[in-house]
């Protein structure tokens, strides 16, 4: 025992004080912070209103009331809202190209040019019957302010056609004002708070969490196995220890590391999420710009059920993968045999999108019963739906009853493998060394 901990040991040390777990330790955090904080500094940036000139070449009101619908958008809500657009119409009813090409040259120029134009709208008749409107302007690339503009438009000429067709807009625009759907997630007969923008964040957040971990830390466990058997310090291992410590030492050395780092995240996403409220007001942002923050909240039992089946779906592919490291003898043969074990984390990743719509539909049942792909798919159900403590525990012990038949396989391949050089070995080999060692 006092062997497998020296080897569990350095394996962790080594890990845990390289330069690369530090920094990426500490950039985790930081990421998490900057996405939570930046949607609602971006949506509280202080930008200037944009100089549009409304070129009117229709008849009617059409260029008149573009000017007044520009006119009146507002970034944000409240009094002192700030205008969205400076606009500008000029009549041009017969001379729409003349007076675009006199207007082009003041567009685009440096934001300090004297009579410097945003951009210029071309209304025309043809624009209300097609539907197609002309806009000339130096930041057309911003699919949001594109978006935003387009939708204005979009209600002005509603309007004009149906003020054309002698119908009053206020009554259809009335009747077929925007349905907003509001979603709150139920959990066990009470409400959690979750939208389910939020849920399906969580969920795709976990899942991508857990695939690059198990492949991370599986393919250092393999590469791990790979240096030392290259560089015959195996040999000397393998005199002191049996070949079933030494990859268990790796396997839960390097598994140690990987949990302490998802601790550490994981921790970093509770606190933020938790204290969303006072990271908004600490930035002088009112509280309900705390819903604009991307973190949903993560409940306890989540948290332990995701870091359970995290931790058994590691030693079951991180087993699997030392195993490969002891067959092989470059990187290039280890690549070869590893894929597909990495297939096996990529399917259980991908899917998780067939998943979302029916978390408790037979697919996701019988794949959360499967050693390879429970370690991902039982947490991303249990995050986004109610699922019976019952059926959780069955696949947690499925799963680690797959860890140990992994891992008897494993020890066996291990056995033999680490001390064996040369010619890369068949599968029929494989399979014999399995069975006789």
């Amino acid at each position: 025992m006092h062997k497998l901990w020296a080897v569990i040991r350095r394996e962790f040390q080594t890990r845990v004080q390289s330069k690369a777990f530090v920094i990426s330790t500490i950039l985790g955090p930081l990421l998490m912070g900057f996405m939570m904080v930046m949607p609602i500094l971006m949506a509280s940036r202080e930008t200037g209103s944009k100089r549009i000139v409304v070129i009117d070449g229709a008849g009617g009101n059409f260029g008149q009331s573009l000017e007044r619908e520009l006119s009146e958008a507002r970034r944000g809500g409240g009094t002192d809202a700030q205008p969205r657009y400076e606009v500008i119409r000029i009549a041009a009813r017969g001379r729409v190209q003349a007076v675009q090409d006199s207007l082009v040259p003041f567009t685009g120029l440096a934001r300090d040019t004297v009579h410097r134009l945003d951009g210029l709208l071309i209304a025309t008749d043809s624009a209300v019957d097609a539907g197609v409107v002309k806009y000339l302007g130096d930041n057309v690339g911003s699919m949001s302010d594109m978006g935003m503009l387009e939708n204005f438009i979009q209600n002005v000429i509603l309007s004009e056609r149906l003020q054309r067709r002698g119908v009053d807009p206020a009554i259809v625009r009335a009747a077929s004002g925007r349905v907003n759907l509001v979603t709150a997630k139920i959990s066990e007969g009470r409400l959690t708070g979750e939208s389910g923008a939020a849920s399906f964040a969580l969920a795709y957040a976990m899942a991508f969490i857990l695939y690059l971990a198990l492949l991370i830390y599986g393919i250092q466990v393999m590469t791990s196995v790979l240096e030392e058997k290259s560089n015959r310090i195996m040999e000397v291992l393998a005199s002191s220890l049996t070949p079933f410590q030494l990859m268990a030492g790796k396997v839960v050395g390097v598994g140690a590391v990987g949990l302490l780092q998802l601790g550490i995240w994981v921790g970093t996403a509770m606190f933020l999420s938790h204290n969303a409220v006072a990271i908004a007001g600490f930035f002088n942002m009112p509280p309900e710009s705390a819903a604009q923050m991307p973190l949903p909240a993560i409940c306890w039992d989540l948290l332990i059920v995701f870091l359970a089946f995290f931790t058994v779906g590691f030693f079951l592919f991180a087993a699997a993968y030392a195993a490969v490291g002891a067959m092989c003898n470059t990187m290039q043969e280890a690549q070869q045999y590893s894929t597909a074990v990495t297939l096996l984390v990529a399917v259980s990743f991908f899917s998780i999108f067939s998943l979302l719509n029916d978390p408790n539909g037979s697919l996701a049942r019988v794949f959360s019963l499967i050693p390879f792909f429970a370690p991902i798919v039982m947490p991303v159900r249990y995050s986004l739906t109610s699922i019976p403590l019952y059926e959780v525990a069955l696949s947690f012990a499925i799963t680690v009853l797959g860890l140990f038949g992994v891992a008897w396989i494993a020890g066996r391949i291990y056995r033999v493998g680490i001390l064996m050089y040369g010619k890369k070995p068949s599968l029929k080999e494989v399979f014999h060394w399995v069975r006789t060692s």
